[in-house]
């Protein structure tokens, strides 16, 4: 900053005539005892300050000053032919206009011989030579005398800013501004406004704000006007600008701009997609709104994290990208991003889910007895719980919970319930689990299983020393029929036959010479068994039959039965090449008498009977006969 400044006032300075010496103050010059002391190097000042030009006098002997004048010449003219007034302590005369009311007399009274004077508000056509002139009275006459040493001023364009301070700005916390105007003089105090550009551009004044001085020294010439602004910091402040605008005079103007940085953050904010499939990527992003930038780390209370996963860290920005490629399962779970921004720490926590399905599974008997309980649970691991939906092939249909089903919500489970089964339950039930827009099924075969006890129709007929005993059943599966038990030696054969549920065993005996006989037809089809005795008692003259029928409908029952004998040997012998034949003697009583009892005991004398045979599966009206007969009969 080019400017001079007097920083206290000039003292006396006493001369000898024709002396020339230096002092503090510049170059002493002294004629005929009439001393000046000016600094006549060049002063270089900017448009719109102020100059103090220094300066001290002595009169010689008999002259007594009563004013002071300063002159102005040109720089073009050295000798300086025709210089203009600028300052006259007596305010009567008038001086040049357009210095009226800018040139100051540092120092009222005289006789303290300081001379120095202080312009105000430079233009540049100040720019010139400056000279003192001494008026008074020598020897009680008129006189004057002009010191001939010259101040030469340079006034040149304004290029001079004022100073802004900014202190640190945070959001919500008040600051003030604070902008010095350039140089240090006094005079009328300049014009001081604040101006603030915002992100759109539009500049809008600021008010609010106050003008003062800043007092360097003690001397009124070394005051600057100094203007505050006071305001609350928002983020909507940060990197905007703001303009100190300083107005010396109507055609000196002078400002100073600065960025304004406030020291702000918002909360965190994760983007991306939080639920995603097995097997794709979980690519999260965290960033905060913060200046200066927060440095994000993240964070998981998943200890185990997969082998895929990586953060980038977006230097500069406030945000950081945590990616994971092909998630599974073991993914799922909480992520936590940490933004610390200066001496403050945020958190912000997100749940990832991690959507997958597994094969529906399947537990519980599927095959079961007619009258117990079908139960049997359909689940599927996944996330979210699937839907499940029991349906039985036969008729299609959604099997209700409630009535067949227990829905087990948000699971991923049900169970297909049905007390008291029956044989219409057997079939195929599908279990549909639906999983998001993915829908899986899985099937089941569910079987129930049945034996009934030996049907009316069983039983006994005696003619002609054969026994021929008939033992009638239904079951699923299809069940076998053994007669326990046979004697050795005992000449029998046996006719099985299979319609769709029944199977119809017959067995043919010789009952001579054989006593008391008990007979017991067991079925059997690997779930439930049933049993029925047939107790045959010898007697010569009589014989019982086992079940109380009417003669006449007896009669029907052994011609039958003869008939159906009959008819098996008969397919015996055509297929003999195919059937295995099986014998064994016995001894028969000559007399026979017949008692079906279920109570009696059984005495196992004897080998067991192994019959063949084959089930209908189908269970379709086909009838499938088996025999086994000894010709002996």
């Amino acid at each position: 900053m080019s400017v001079l400044i007097l920083a206290a006032l000039l003292s006396s300075v006493t001369c000898s005539s024709a002396d020339i010496s230096a002092s503090a103050w510049g170059q002493q010059h002294c004629v005929s005892g009439y001393c000046v002391t000016l600094n006549e190097g060049e002063v270089t000042v900017e448009a719109g300050l102020c100059v103090v030009i220094p300066c001290s006098y002595r009169t010689g002997d008999g002259f007594t000053p009563k004013h002071i004048a300063w002159y102005k010449c040109e720089v073009s003219e050295p000798r300086c032919g025709d210089p203009i007034m600028i300052f006259h302590t007596n305010n009567s005369i008038k001086v040049q206009s357009g210095f009226k009311g800018r040139v100051s007399f540092l120092e009222p009274e005289l006789s303290q011989n300081n001379c120095s004077i202080f312009i105000n508000k430079l233009k540049q056509s100040d720019s010139g030579s400056y000279h003192l002139r001494v008026i008074g009275e020598l020897n009680g006459k008129p006189d004057g005398f002009s010191f001939s040493p010259r101040v030469t001023v340079y006034v040149k364009g304004f290029k001079l800013k004022p100073t802004v301070m900014i202190p640190t700005l945070t959001e919500g916390q008040q600051a003030t501004l604070t902008c010095t105007a350039p140089g240090l003089c006094s005079g009328s105090v300049p014009e001081i406004t604040w101006t603030w550009r915002g992100a759109g551009g539009i500049e809008s004044y600021i008010t609010g704000n106050s003008t003062d001085y800043k007092t360097e020294n003690l001397t009124d010439v070394t005051q600057s006007p100094v203007s505050t602004l006071t305001f609350n910091p928002s983020a909507k402040h940060h990197n905007t600008n703001v303009t100190c605008k300083v107005s010396f005079t109507g055609e000196t103007i002078t400002e100073e701009t600065s960025t304004l940085n406030v020291n702000y953050y918002r909360k965190p904010q994760i983007t991306g997609r939080t639920v995603v499939k097995e097997g794709d990527v979980l690519n999260l992003t965290c960033c905060i709104e913060s200046f200066p930038p927060a440095l994000i780390v993240w964070n998981t209370s998943n200890t185990n994290l997969h082998t895929g996963t990586y953060t980038d860290l977006h230097n500069n920005t406030g945000s950081a990208t945590h990616v994971i490629q092909n998630v599974t399962a073991e993914d799922s779970g909480q992520y936590i991003c940490t933004a610390k921004h200066l001496d403050t720490t945020l958190t912000l926590y997100v749940d990832v889910t991690v959507t997958y399905k597994r094969r529906p599974l399947i537990t519980g008997n599927t095959t079961v007895n007619e009258g117990e309980v079908l139960n049997l649970t359909c689940s599927v691991e996944s996330i979210p719980p699937a839907l499940i939906v029991w349906k039985k092939v036969s008729d299609n249909t959604n099997l209700r919970s409630g009535i067949h089903t227990h829905l087990h919500n948000d699971t991923g489970s049900a169970t297909l319930f049905i007390p008291n089964v029956t044989a219409k339950d057997s079939g195929q039930y599908i279990c549909a689990a639906k999983h998001l827009d993915t829908i899986v099924t899985v099937n089941v075969s569910v079987t129930v299983t049945w034996l009934s006890n030996i049907q009316n129709g069983s039983g006994c007929v005696l003619q002609s020393q054969v026994l021929t005993c008939v033992c009638i059943i239904e079951g699923f599966p299809l069940p076998t029929i053994q007669w326990l038990p046979l004697k050795n030696n005992t000449e029998y054969s046996v006719i099985t036959a299979v319609s769709n549920d029944t199977v119809n065993s017959t067995v043919s005996l010789n009952v001579e010479k054989h006593g008391n006989i008990t007979l017991e037809c067991v079925s059997n089809n690997g779930n439930e068994e049933a049993k029925e005795k047939f107790t045959i008692h010898n007697n010569s003259k009589k014989y019982e039959q086992p079940l109380d029928l009417s003669k006449g409908y007896l009669k029907v029952i052994i011609a039958f039965l003869i008939g159906t004998l009959l008819t098996a040997v008969v397919c015996f012998l055509a297929q003999k090449y195919y059937r295995k034949k099986q014998k064994s003697s016995g001894n028969l009583h000559e007399t026979l008498e017949m008692d079906r009892r279920q109570d009696d005991p059984q005495v196992y004398d004897g080998s067991l009977l192994e019959e063949n045979q084959t089930l209908n599966l189908n269970r379709g009206p086909k009838e499938v006969e088996y025999a086994d007969t000894n010709l002996s009969l």
